[in-house]
């Protein structure tokens, strides 16, 4: 609708609805969680969790507002047929910038339940948004490194507990756990630093993904595959603001996940281990030639 107006003026206008919408659903998200927190009563709980997500769908939402106002967007999206708000899913994708997020919600919302995302503990301290993602009871993992590890033997094996303990808390309500394998964005540097034998893609990270099935296991209805490619190149979120992002392409595929990867010990089996990061080895393999195909296809290789 404005997408006539100069792409500066257009990234002013989407930062400023942008900055009041997370001023505003933040905190009655914030707000609720507090009643939650602080009322021990079991019905108003469940009344609670339910409002919760129902608001940050709202923000979500508006979001799909501001970008619908100030984008002239062509959205190339196959494969959101037959998907159920009321499951449980597992979501995965290939990451590449922040505008991954608000792809994903702005073309998922209100198609399945609101997603919970893996996050570093860091971004707790994020302003605002830290709060609100602990009040939606995102996960917050503080992943330790080989060295550290090494330093810190008793460290061992906390990052899994808290994945557990986290994941633990969907089991009752429907949710969607989304999980970035790659554990950060892509870029060439990163990429040329892992000797990734992946093309488009960074070294998957299976371990937090293998911990969501062994604690949910068969209350996921089914994996949610998602890959995303931007023919113009990886936009930054001010691009995005700016409505310089002319196309996105978007394939989800939903899929059952091996019954005999849905329970086991990926700390402490290493024949488990080895299984595990075969078939997540394949999902990245077929992903990886899946970008290509949709690159060629938009003209860009």
């Amino acid at each position: 609708m404005l997408n006539f107006l100069p792409p500066l003026v257009r990234g002013i206008i989407a930062s400023l609805l942008f900055g009041l919408n997370v001023l505003f659903w933040p905190m009655l998200v914030f707000v609720f969680s507090i009643l939650k927190f602080l009322l021990p009563f079991s019905p108003l709980r469940r009344l609670l969790d339910r409002i919760l997500p129902w608001l940050a769908e709202n923000w979500i939402s508006c979001n799909s507002g501001w970008m619908r106002l100030t984008q002239k967007t062509k959205w190339d999206v196959q494969g959101l047929e037959g998907l159920n708000y009321r499951g449980w899913y597992l979501v995965i994708s290939n990451h590449q910038s922040w505008v991954d997020i608000f792809v994903m919600q702005h073309l998922l919302n209100r198609r399945i339940p609101l997603m919970k995302f893996f996050l570093k503990q860091e971004l707790i301290w994020v302003p605002v948004m830290g709060i609100a993602w602990w009040a939606l009871d995102f996960p917050f993992l503080r992943r330790h490194g080989v060295e550290y590890l090494k330093k810190h033997p008793e460290q061992k094996g906390k990052d899994f507990a808290t994945t557990r303990k986290a994941c633990e808390k969907f089991a009752h309500t429907p949710t969607s756990v989304m999980n970035f394998l790659e554990g950060t964005r892509f870029t060439k540097a990163r990429h040329a630093r892992q000797q990734s034998p992946y093309e488009h893609l960074l070294r998957p990270k299976a371990g937090g993904m293998a911990l969501a099935l062994d604690v949910l296991g068969e209350k996921f209805n089914s994996l949610l595959n998602i890959t995303i490619v931007y023919p113009d190149g990886i936009p930054t979120f001010w691009k995005l603001l700016c409505g310089k992002v002319k196309t996105v392409i978007v394939r989800f595929q939903a899929m059952e996940v091996p019954k005999q990867l849905l329970h086991g010990d990926y700390a402490d089996d290493k024949d488990f281990r080895v299984t595990f990061h075969k078939w997540v080895d394949q999902l990245w393999q077929e992903k990886d030639q899946q970008i290509q195909s949709l690159m060629k296809e938009a003209g860009t290789l």
